[in-house]
């Protein structure tokens, strides 16, 4: 079964309404899976009791399973169907998004911001805006917040249905239905516990999985070199495999970007604003058990980042080099598939490259593992998104607006029944994806709206005593409303892309860098401003809240290579060189 895989055309593979059948072995090996994530839902249903244990897992994580959460929590559909589809699209351009696009803001995390999150006990981002500039801007992150979690949920559901879809011919909305139902049990029952003891077992699914597409891809390729001189021989005009080295122009690279939108708008600002602000990801590290072990936990998340492209990126670019023509891509956008629906043709978009190279090369056995790595992937990123869901609605803006004085169990069951909400609500959300051509353009969409302000917010509150409530709330409500206000008007007038995006050639997911950038800049400008002209808190109510105003234990009394920042030190050289080595 596997040798006819691997030599079967791919012309062929597009004719078929599902590209693998499932043997006994393979479907035990699902099934498995699927009992063993409710089964860890119902045992740890009685470590659940308070508020503390469902939303932060009782503070008792070692940095080490709290690494691995905080990494997994983000290792869904983003990691293995949206970016394997990128780097088909745009190549290895799509590498960015977990080295310049994640290291440097794990990092900034650990040894910066998160002795603030862990010193000030909150359970949100939002509940740290609340402590630091008032209701207002608590309320305001809080809806953002919720809605962009509940669209992300709802990414993670369509990916797993369209794997299921392309691999296996199962129906669209019988797998949405069926992924989102377990989720919701095993969220419901065991809280942030259970989705982080679910996250590390997906963890290691997923490397088993993932990693057989890339050893017997570059194996059918010859390797790295041979993959690379196919790429070649196949786009003679485009280079698809230098991360830094075409980024001098627009035109000189498949997504019509240049190094400033990658650097700043990228660097600077998506990936700082997700992994400082994000709560979904920031959630897994202030459950830690002290504060050593909150620090530590983003440094070994980042170790392991680096890591990701070889099991997520390099799929996509073995698509390229194994799957087209010279001069001709086989996989398209959705609309050109929708498109030749009508007329009876059978395409398929850049989303399912990865359970398109999955059926190449699987046969009975592997094909389970492989397909449950992928569904553990998508689960992660579900109840990631599910559990912070629960959490920011039940604390900032149940407790905050609704019901002040209620028992910490009341507080546990509105967790619960809120699980149930987001799960529901995220399922409508699934079937919006699918006007998308690309699941990541419209995963750095909603980030462009929600996190780039919001990191602005957060970052100027941690470091400036100066900045007021007042300052807080505008800067924030001005950068979200910029950046939706930018999206739509290049959405109805697209001539607008050159001044929002720099250039007429830039493709979806550059404008999106460039709308973050532009929007971190006017919550920016918009908070200073405010802050000049309004009264600040005085610097008695910023205690644990702001640089100058924090005492943070220093970790002078431990050998160097036990403290978080040595460790960091080793990840980020590491992350130098690697961008050095695919320059």
């Amino acid at each position: 079964m596997q040798v006819q895989a691997i030599t079967m055309t791919f012309p062929a593979l597009l004719l078929q309404s599902r590209l693998m059948t499932l043997s006994t072995v393979d479907l035990a090996i699902i099934v498995l899976y699927f009992m063993a994530v409710l089964g860890i839902g119902f045992y740890l249903k009685k470590f659940t009791k308070t508020g503390e244990d469902f939303f932060l897992a009782g503070r008792e994580m070692t940095a080490w399973i709290a690494g691995l959460s905080f990494l997994a929590a983000n290792l869904g559909s983003l990691e293995l169907m949206g970016w394997a589809a990128a780097a088909y699209q745009y190549g290895i351009l799509a590498v960015h998004w977990y080295w310049i696009g994640a290291i440097p803001a794990m990092l900034f995390l650990a040894i910066v911001m998160i002795p603030f999150y862990y010193i000030s006990k909150t359970h949100s981002v939002p509940g740290y805006l609340k402590l630091r500039f008032g209701e207002p801007a608590r309320a305001l992150s809080a809806v953002s917040f919720g809605l962009m979690t509940v669209f992300m949920s709802g990414i993670n559901m369509y990916a797993m249905a369209i794997v299921m879809k392309v691999v296996l011919g199962w129906d669209l909305h019988v797998s949405i239905w069926v992924s989102s139902l377990t989720v919701m049990l095993y969220v419901g029952l065991g809280g942030l516990l259970s989705a982080i003891f679910n996250e590390v077992l997906q963890f290691v699914l997923i490397w088993l999985g993932a990693m057989l597409i890339s050893i017997i891809g570059l194996i059918e390729a010859g390797g790295w070199d041979g993959m690379v001189a196919r790429i070649h021989q196949n786009f003679a005009g485009q280079d698809y495999t230098h991360a830094w080295r075409t980024l001098g122009s627009f035109s000189d690279n498949p997504m019509g970007i240049n190094w400033v939108g990658i650097v700043f708008g990228l660097g600077a600002v998506i990936s700082m604003g997700y992994w400082t602000t994000d709560f979904l990801v920031v959630q897994r590290v202030i459950s830690a058990k002290d504060l050593r072990a909150a620090k530590l936990a983003p440094v070994i998340g980042a170790a392991f980042k680096m890591a990701v492209p070889f099991i997520v990126i390099l799929p996509g670019l073995l698509g390229l080099a194994l799957l087209d023509i010279p001069g001709h891509h086989y996989l398209v956008g959705e609309d050109v598939v929708k498109e030749a629906l009508k007329h009876g043709q059978v395409l398929h978009s850049y989303n399912e490259v990865l359970p398109i190279m999955l059926a190449r090369y699987c046969g009975p056995g592997l094909l389970g593992l492989g397909v449950t790595a992928l569904i553990a992937g998508f689960m992660s990123g579900m109840a990631g998104n599910v559990s912070a869901f629960a959490t920011v609605w039940t604390y900032d803006i149940y407790r905050a607006n609704l019901n002040k004085t209620a028992t910490d169990s009341h507080y546990v069951s509105v967790g619960r029944w809120c699980t149930v909400l987001g799960v529901l609500a995220s399922i409508g959300t699934a079937y919006m994806v699918m006007s998308f051509a690309s699941i990541m353009d419209y995963v750095q969409a909603l980030f462009s709206f929600f996190i780039a302000p919001l990191f602005g917010t957060v970052i100027l509150g941690m470091l400036w005593k100066r900045a007021s409530p007042a300052g807080g709330f505008w800067g924030l409500a001005a950068g979200t409303a910029s950046s939706i206000g930018m999206w739509a008007w290049v959405y109805f007038d697209h001539t607008a892309l050159r001044y929002v995006a720099m250039s007429p050639y830039a493709k979806d997911m550059a404008e999106n860098m460039y709308r973050a950038l532009w929007s971190f800049l006017v919550c920016v400008i918009v908070t200073v401003v405010v802050s000049l002209l309004t009264k600040p808190k005085p610097e008695s109510e910023l205690t644990n809240l702001v640089y100058g105003c924090t005492d943070i234990p220093s970790e002078g009394d431990l050998p160097v290579w036990q403290r978080p920042i040595f460790w960091a030190g080793v990840v980020a050289v590491v992350f130098i060189a690697l961008n050095i080595i695919f320059w």
